[in-house]
C-alpha cells in the first residue's frame, strides 16, 4: 500500500490514473458481452447491475442460474475486464468444472479428503483481477486484510480513522470499515469478521508456489485447493472441461505472476520465509 501511495500520492489518484473512469451501463454491458463471447459463454450468465452492493461483484447461483452482479459506483474502464477475470474467468469456470468431478458435493468432497477451496479460490481470483494491469498493485486485498487486522483491535469509529490513513473518501473507507466490522453487534469494541483476509493470504500462497502449480488443472479439477492438484488428477474428470483464454499461453501467464512480484517488491526468498 505504500508502494502504491509513493507512486501516485494517494489512493484516489491511483483509482482515477490507473482504473480510469467509471462506466455508465450501457458500456458495463458492451463490456460484458464481449469477454463472455471471448470465453465462449454469452447467455450462460444471468448478469445484474447495481449500487447496493458492498463488494464490486459477486458472483452466485440464483434459481439455479449463475448469477453475475456487478456494482456500477466502482465499474472502471481499465479494471472491468479484470473483475471479469476474477468472476468469470476463474469463479464460474471452477465452478462449472466442479460440477463434473467426484468431488462436486460436501459427501465427494469428504469422501475425497480435499483441503478447503480458500485461500486458493479467492486469492487465484485476486491475481487475476490485476494479472494484465500496467501496475498491478496488490493494493484492494492488502487494505482488506490490514484492515481485518486493525478491526480485531479497534472500534468501529477508530477503524474509520486509522484507514483514513490510506483511504481519504469517506464512503470508500466507509464501505471497507463495514467489510471488517459486519456480523458485529456492538461495533464500539475491538472484533471483526475475517474472512477479507483470504484473499492477500491466497495471493501469496500461490506466487509462493508459483513453479509447481498446474494453473491449467487448478481451473479444471474445480473448486480444489492448490495443494491437492497432483493428488486429485488422476481421478478427475477432464473431457469437456473449461478454461478462460487467458491460460492458453502458460509463458505469458507466468511472465505476468512475475511481474505483480516485480510491481510489489516481493521476493520469493520473502515468501519461502513467510510461508513454509
Amino acid at each position: 500500500m505504500k508502494r502504491t501511495l509513493q507512486k501516485y500520492g494517494s489512493y484516489e489518484k491511483f483509482e482515477q490514473a490507473a482504473g480510469g473512469s467509471l462506466l455508465t451501463k450501457s458500456r458495463i454491458w458492451n463490456h460484458v458481452r464481449k469477454y463472455m463471447v471471448k470465453e465462449g459463454c454469452l447467455g450462460e450468465i444471468v448478469v445484474h447491475l447495481t449500487e447496493d452492493l458492498l463488494s464490486r461483484a459477486s458472483m452466485t447461483v440464483v434459481n439455479g442460474r449463475p448469477t453475475l452482479t456487478i456494482n456500477v459506483s466502482t465499474a472502471r474502464e481499465h479494471w472491468l475486464e479484470g473483475m471479469l477475470r476474477h468472476e468469470i474467468g476463474t469463479h464460474y469456470f471452477r465452478g462449472f468444472n466442479n460440477n463434473s468431478q467426484p468431488w462436486c458435493n460436501r459427501n465427494g468432497r469428504r469422501k475425497h479428503g480435499l483441503k478447503p477451496i480458500n485461500p486458493t479460490e479467492e486469492g487465484l481470483a485476486s491475481i487475476h483481477s490485476v494479472l494484465f494491469r500496467k501496475d498491478p498493485f496488490l493494493w484492494r486485498a492488502a487494505l482488506l486484510y490490514y484492515t481485518v487486522y486493525q478491526a480485531s483491535q479497534m472500534s468501529f469509529s477508530q477503524l474509520f480513522q486509522d484507514v483514513g490513513k490510506f483511504v481519504k473518501d469517506p464512503n470508500t473507507r466507509w464501505d471497507y470499515c463495514v467489510r471488517a466490522k459486519r456480523g458485529w453487534t456492538d461495533t464500539s469494541q475491538p472484533g471483526c469478521f475475517n474472512k477479507d483476509q483470504v484473499y492477500l493470504d491466497g495471493i501469496l500462497r500461490i506466487l509462493r508456489y508459483r513453479e509447481s502449480i498446474d494453473f491449467h488443472l487448478l481451473t479444471a479439477l474445480g473448486k480444489i485447493s492448490y495443494e491437492d492438484v497432483d493428488r486429485l488428477k488422476g481421478l478427475a474428470v477432464i473431457e469437456n472441461m473449461r478454461v478462460p483464454h487467458f491460460l492458453q499461453d502458460h509463458a505469458r501467464y507466468m511472465e505476468h505472476l512475475k511481474k505483480i512480484m516485480e510491481v510489489n517488491e516481493l521476493t520469493d526468498d520473502e515468501l519461502q520465509d513467510l510461508i513454509n
